[in-house]
């Protein structure tokens, strides 16, 4: 029993149950989805299931209505001491800015919880500094991150299990793509609204 009562004996975690909670701490992970966990824990979805009905009856992690599920604060409650990490290391891959009239905000908003080409959405992670979107290619040997820090993008590669370069920078660019489509719509969006706001006088009676 901890210092505020809370009986750590009563929380019947297995290795696999910390397995996932380590898993979800080296990403520091503030949300993710089921999908992208199994894929990047290796899972069966029962056994994933199951243990995410575990941490949810601990309140460690809140299922939306959605689907997702939002990691909480109590994590830290159950975290064994942080073990060297074998989940791949990171490679940079590209690195630009955002336009300066671009809402980051409404840019991860439009990124979270979406598939495109051979990535598959996992999670995100949230610090109050900087904000990192998580996805895994379908073959489940790439994890690729977007990290947007105020105006800069930094994508970067976690080769999971076969050290695939190529495939890595082809991902990287198809999450570069989609984001260029994202900024260049919200500037016509803008435009749009611009002119219809300052030129309604020209429109037909």
């Amino acid at each position: 029993m901890d210092a505020d009562g809370y009986d750590f004996s009563d929380a019947s975690f297995g290795e696999r149950d910390n397995d996932i909670l380590d898993l979800i701490s080296e990403e520091d992970l503030t949300m993710f989805s089921f999908d992208g966990l199994k894929r990047r824990s290796g899972l069966h979805p029962e056994t994933l299931s199951r243990i995410l009905g575990r941490l949810e009856q601990e309140g460690i992690v809140e299922k939306e209505p959605a689907g997702g599920y939002n990691v909480t604060s109590k994590i830290s409650d159950f975290l064994r001491p942080r073990q060297t990490s074998n989940g791949g290391s990171y490679v940079p891959l590209l690195q630009t800015f955002l336009p300066s009239d671009m809402s980051v905000q409404k840019l991860i908003y439009d990124l979270k919880g979406r598939w495109f080409g051979s990535l598959r959405w996992l999670g995100l992670s949230d610090n109050g500094e900087n904000v990192t979107l998580k996805w895994i290619t379908e073959d489940d040997d790439i994890q690729v991150d977007a990290n947007i820090s105020e105006n800069a993008l930094t994508i970067q590669a976690k080769f999971l299990q076969n050290r695939d370069f190529n495939t890595a920078l082809k991902a990287s660019y198809q999450l570069l793509a989609h984001i260029s489509r994202l900024c260049s719509r919200s500037r016509l969006v803008r435009s749009v609204a611009y002119c219809g706001d300052s030129d309604q006088h020209l429109m037909p009676a």
